[in-house]
């Protein structure tokens, strides 16, 4: 393929979201490679060297609990069973079964550079490794990260903190019993319980202040409360101590404003700072001592203060606090509707603590301001730019008060080059920190520490790695270097940075914000052009996929099949829990009740990129999907139709690595109106699919290429050709015109597969070669190999084909063609039959000599099959066209445009056909059938015209809408009143005539 690329001097570089290796690929990320997949097609025919990296994510969390649900379910084995080498083993197996997995699904999808896999990437191979390490490295020595204890998102279930896209909130508007992981009773929430404090000093005349609280398990940790200054009921206690009523420890009594609402229960808050983020503010602020009194798997810890609660669950806890409370006489009350909000761990359903413990940080504050900069000054675009807010508030009030916490407590990831050192008679408990990329390097470090600080070497030391591991989007957020091979060192790739980035808006902040940030500070300079962001895809419900709800759709599913059956077992294979499965059956099998039909990758494709045009929320309906595959056959049949009248003509195609209108100037004097109109409408299609793509706005160009081949190509000019391919004859010219033709339509096909191709592979592929089959010999030698190689079609090649007046002409003459088929339909003549027809205008324009109906006059009557046609001005006497009117059928094209049929011609033609139905069924009146069913329609549209009258009528005289309404508007729905009164007058004569006719031929 490199050696067909035609020398491009331009670069195209993008980074491929890389999908997690925690299963399958989902219907989101079909999306998303399909999106980009598009865009680089369309720059590898636009000319552009293209270099679209993909790779797999090793997802430290997601991947550790999928495989330990795994390994408990199948083996009844936890990780600690298997000890953490043994452990790590079964993730990758993990990674070698379902990195495959997803391979094979992105090949079938299909993605572009199939000739680059050998590069494909994960996040946790040598050469990414190898950067995590140093990049860590150069960011600690750079005094950039640090280490500090502070409050972290605790899963006590899978033992880390996590991040905030890692938390699920769930809000219970009363009291409420749920499943908790690891409790086999469902644990109580949405219950505000109310204890006293009492007052160490009395003689301010309150003797206890009462708090409320959910979590009141907590209380144990508590080191102060909090009451407001300006809080008139507890002036008198401003700087006084309360006593703990289990631990019998003071407490001070702080005045905080920005803790308490004096509105809300008692107006005083219990202070915990070790499990509450806004608590350990407060703490801050009022240099309060702060407490952990959790282990790492939620029990209590020995800083509980109570013996026999030590090593209890926070839960079971709860409990047993209450009833403490209520023996000393303290409990107070408890409240159950309280409208709580829970924080739930995505990955594991537990309740999150926020709990006190000593992470790795970044510091941001600089970094932020940078990549706020960079999106202001335009060297980096966001699109759709409404969210450039997004990107400001969480730049903005994120990371401007809280640093990025880069440690995890797990066992699969990249390992933190951190090590620790202590020694005897050391200043620090902790010890000391040094980052490394290796052991042998830390040593070092050691060594030169001591002998800079006078340490002698032959001291007794302890040096250890750390045991976290990195947070996943550490590694993540270097991809747009480190993907180009970079080692994390001051050699940055030439090819950086990238040129864009496409991908979800629901990790602009996540991952995006991220790798701006790093890739900018390792590099100084951002690291995409433009990054583009996509709606997210939910069930055709609006509900977020969930592998809970069952309602994650499998890619391969869509593109193959699936039945319902393969679909439950699927879900019983799950890692999911008994409920879960129940779930998902029922909701499976309620929205799939047949299963999915296979629709084939093209369709996938190009339905999911058309409803891009939903840009905050994509519903997807899987029946939209399937119906893509009715274009895809009405492509097939357009091609079967072509190819034939090629074979049948000896025509040969010309295909080449370009396209244009040249091959037409040889044959231009023989183009006909609806060459020169298809060629126009090619013209604007080749023109709106460019902009389409030069703005990413995808959807836009999937509408356009669609609407040209299916309205433009099939439901016109095929139409308008056929009797002349069909033709036989000898005559020079009717071979010179068919050959004019097949040129034209050669043109539109190949330009329209072009077009269609970055959204299409498959289809277009086959259906181009089959052109390029029909090709001399001398010239297929020269074409391209796959459409994949070929040019794609250039503006300045088809905007001399642009003709508006062609057009406009066009559309007339459909528009009288139309309505003369009307008339015959709804008086049931046949097109074989020949009628006569009138064209009446007062507009003198559309009748002159060189307007369009007498220009294109012989179309018109061949198309309309008229026996004669007759056009007539406001000239024609009063007389005349009362009796005109009288006695012809009408169909109004526009106020000043009608076509009239003679009824006296539809009335011979209905009882020709009456005497035949006669002589071939001697009971039967076919044609008193068809004209009753003609009346009943005739009626119906009667009706159908006077209800809109009716309302238009009466919106356009109501006070308000004269009052408030545009004057723009007000005149647009004057003229649609016209023309539907004008179609009631003709509907109600065309009535008339019919009943006239139905009661004649009776008689």
């Amino acid at each position: 393929m490199d050696e067909n690329l035609g020398k491009p001097t331009k670069n195209f570089t993008m980074l491929a979201p890389p999908p997690n290796i925690t299963g399958n690929l989902h219907i989101g990320h079909a999306l998303t490679l399909s999106i980009q997949d598009a865009i680089v097609r369309w720059y590898r025919m636009s000319g552009y060297r293209v270099s679209w990296i993909p790779g797999t994510d090793h997802a430290g969390i997601g991947t550790q609990s999928v495989v330990e649900r795994q390994l408990y379910k199948k083996k009844k084995l936890t990780r600690h069973d298997l000890g953490r080498e043994n452990f790590i083993n079964e993730v990758w197996k993990w990674r070698e079964l379902h990195g495959n997995r997803i391979i094979e699904q992105m090949v079938k999808l299909p993605l572009w550079n199939l000739y680059h896999w050998k590069n494909l990437f994960f996040t946790m191979d040598s050469p990414r490794s190898h950067a995590v390490t140093n990049a860590f490295v150069k960011l600690f020595n750079d005094g950039m990260i640090y280490r500090d204890t502070r409050l972290v998102n605790w899963c006590c279930a899978l033992g880390t903190a996590i991040s905030d896209i890692e938390v699920d909130y769930e809000t219970v508007p009363k009291r409420t019993f749920l499943k908790v992981p690891g409790h086999q009773e469902s644990v109580e929430f949405g219950v505000l319980h109310k204890f006293a404090y009492p007052i160490a000093d009395t003689s301010s005349g309150i003797s206890e202040l009462v708090v409320a609280t959910t979590r009141i398990e907590t209380m144990l940790g508590d080191c102060a409360v909090a009451i407001h200054p300006d809080d008139p009921r507890y002036k008198s206690l401003h700087g006084k101590k309360v006593i703990h009523p289990l631990l019998n420890k003071w407490m001070p009594i702080v005045c905080d404003a920005e803790l308490v609402d004096m509105q809300f229960a008692t107006g005083v808050v219990k202070v915990t700072p070790g499990h509450d983020i806004n608590d350990y503010a407060c703490a801050r602020r009022h240099q309060l001592q702060i407490v952990n009194i959790l282990n790492k798997d939620g029990t209590l810890n020995e800083n509980c203060g109570i013996a026999d609660l030590i090593n209890k669950d926070r839960f079971e806890v709860r409990k047993d606090i209450i009833n403490r409370l209520q023996s000393l006489g303290y409990y107070r009350d408890k409240d159950v509707n309280h409208e709580m909000r829970i924080a739930k761990c995505s990955r594991s359903g537990d309740i999150i603590e926020p709990m006190l413990q000593p992470q790795w940080y970044i510091k941001c504050k600089d970094m932020q301001l940078r990549a706020l900069q960079d999106v202001k000054n335009g060297k980096m675009q966001i699109q759709p730019s409404y969210h450039v807010e997004e990107w400001n508030r969480w730049l903005g009030d994120c990371f401007s008060q809280n640093d990025w916490c880069i440690s995890r407590q797990l066992w699969w990831g990249h390992p933190i080059p951190a090590y620790n050192l202590t020694y005897e008679k050391q200043k620090s408990d902790e010890g000391l920190w040094f980052a490394a990329t290796s052991l042998f390097e830390a040593e070092q470090f050691v060594k030169n520490y001591f002998q800079q600080n006078n340490i002698p070497l032959q001291i007794n030391y302890t040096l250890r790695q750390d045991e976290d591991v990195l947070d996943t989007w550490f590694s993540s957020a270097l991809l747009p270097l480190s993907s180009l091979n970079w080692k994390g060192d001051q050699n940055i790739p030439e090819v950086y940075p990238t040129t864009m980035i496409e991908t979800g808006f629901d990790i602009l902040f996540f991952w995006i914000a991220r790798m701006v940030m790093l890739c900018t500070y390792f590099s100084g300079k951002p690291p995409f052009e433009r990054i583009l962001l996509h709606a997210m895809v939910r069930d055709a419900q609006g509900r977020k996929m969930s592998k809970s709800l069952g309602n994650v759709i499998d890619p391969l599913n869509v593109i193959e099949g699936v039945t319902l059956e393969e679909m439950h077992q699927t879900i019983h294979n799950s890692s999911l829990s008994k409920s879960e499965i129940e779930k998902s059956i029922k909701l499976l099998t309620r929205e799939f009740p047949e299963g999915i039909k296979a629709c084939g990758t093209d369709s996938l494709r190009f339905g999911l990129i058309n409803y891009t045009q939903q840009t905050r929320q994509i519903n997807l309906n899987i029946s939209y999907i399937t119906s893509v595959l009715h274009f895809c056959n009405k492509l097939w049949n357009l091609f079967k139709f072509s190819n034939d009248r090629f074979s049948s003509l000896n025509y040969t195609t010309h295909i080449t690595e370009t396209v244009s209108c040249d091959s037409l100037i040889e044959v231009k004097n023989y183009l006909t109106l609806v060459d020169k109109y298809i060629l126009s409408r090619l013209s604007d299609t080749v023109t709106k699919c460019q902009l389409g793509f030069e703005k990413f706005e995808l959807f836009e160009v999937t509408k356009v290429v669609k609407d040209f081949m299916v309205e433009d190509l099939c439901g016109i000019y095929l139409e308008f050709i056929k009797p002349i391919l069909y033709e036989n004859s000898e005559n020079i010219d009717t071979k010179k015109v068919q050959k004019t033709t097949l040129k034209v339509l050669e043109t539109c096909l190949d330009t329209s597969l072009r077009l269609l191709h970055p959204f299409m592979p498959f289809l277009t592929e086959e259906l181009w070669q089959s052109l390029v089959e029909r090709c001399d010999n001398s010239i297929r030698l020269g074409s391209p190999d796959s459409i994949m190689m070929s040019r794609y079609p250039k503006v300045a090649d088809f905007e001399n084909q642009k003709n508006h007046i062609v057009e406009g002409d066009m559309k007339m003459v459909l528009s009288v063609i139309h309505a003369a088929r009307s008339l015959r339909q709804s008086n049931n003549i046949p097109l074989g039959q020949p009628l006569p027809f009138i064209i009446w205008s007062d507009d003198r324009g559309l009748l002159d000599e060189q307007g369009p109906i007498k220009k294109y006059f012989q179309d018109i009557k061949k198309f309309i099959k008229a026996s004669e046609i007759r056009m007539i001005d406001d000239k024609l006497q009063k007389e005349s066209m009362e009796t005109l009117i009288k006695d012809s059928a009408v169909t109004l094209i526009s106020t000043n445009l009608k076509v009239y049929v003679p009824m006296s011609s539809i009335l011979e033609i209905q009882k020709s056909t009456d005497v035949n139905n006669k002589s071939k069924a001697s009971s039967n009146d076919p044609s008193g059938i068809f004209r009753t069913e003609n009346l009943s329609k005739l009626t119906k549209k009667y009706e159908k015209i006077a209800n809109e009258i009716e309302n238009l009528q009466g919106r356009i005289t109501k006070a308000e809408y004269l009052k408030k309404v545009p004057e723009k508007i007000k005149e647009n729905d004057r003229k649609k009143l016209m023309v539907l009164i004008e179609q009631k007058i003709d509907l109600e004569r065309n009535i008339k005539l019919a009943q006239s006719m139905d009661e004649y031929t009776r008689n």
